[in-house]
């Protein structure tokens, strides 16, 4: 596939891992500033997007089977994954983390008082994301997967209290903005997760694993924005045209 300055970044995430990679090595958001051309998203990240070009053409593998399937695998199997894979993570990672963030602060914070910061920063977006994770599993995604169900004529659909999905899906990414900021305080008050050179093995092991989290966070918005997401949205007035009919 090729790629101009004009590409939206979405689209060049979409296209393989290996181009998702190239977009977040150079600090490139994908998830949330997907929608924005690749010359605005360079321009932010200060970042060359001739290169940047260059490596996505040497890096024009075909589009994984697993990718592929997301894009046209049915929503239900889409919703289920994003379940078991990325939210099954978080709320694996997130206990973990505080413990090993809580260590380092009460060991570390005298001579790093930027671990102090940090840990204040991963409070907050854990609690913001459980919720988050809370209102998608019991109100967005079951009327995602009952939306595909009408549409293919596998039970009925009545006009849900939020009227439409647009406006819980508008919700949703504000919070995945509002969580990509959070992270991208914690990437910055850590040097990019570089931990000093005296530091033990408990901080590096807390870096290693918030450079984890903030990738696999980038994914799972990536996944929810620029494919559940708009699938769903386009998907609705189809479904509520044909029960009109």
């Amino acid at each position: 596939m090729t790629f101009t300055n004009g590409s939206t970044v979405s689209d060049i995430a979409l296209s393989n891992p290996g181009a998702r990679n190239i977009l977040e090595d150079a600090g490139i958001d994908y998830c949330c500033g997907g929608g924005i051309s690749l010359q605005e998203a360079c321009l932010r990240a200060n970042v060359s997007a001739v290169e940047i070009l260059q490596k996505l053409q040497l890096k024009s593998e075909a589009l994984s089977s697993d990718e592929a399937r997301w894009t046209s695998a049915p929503l239900t199997d889409l919703t289920r994954h994003i379940r078991t894979r990325h939210h099954a993570y978080v709320r694996d990672a997130i206990p973990r983390l505080r413990a090993m963030l809580a260590k380092i602060r009460e060991k570390h914070a005298g001579n790093h008082p930027e671990v102090g910061e940090i840990d204040k920063f991963f409070a907050k977006v854990s609690r913001d994301l459980l919720m988050h994770m809370q209102k998608e599993e019991q109100i967005l995604f079951p009327f995602i997967d009952s939306l595909e169900r009408a549409s293919l004529a596998d039970g009925q659909i009545e006009p849900p209290f939020f009227q439409t999905v647009r406006n819980p899906v508008y919700s949703m990414m504000k919070e995945h903005d509002s969580a990509g900021k959070l992270m991208r305080r914690i990437h910055e008050a850590s040097n990019g997760y570089q931990p000093p050179s005296s530091a033990c093995t408990t901080f590096r092991a807390a870096y290693q694993a918030l450079d984890e989290f903030e990738k696999d966070l980038h994914l799972h918005v990536h996944l929810e924005n620029n494919v559940l997401f708009s699938r769903a949205v386009a998907l609705e007035p189809c479904v509520f045209c044909q029960a009109r009919s």
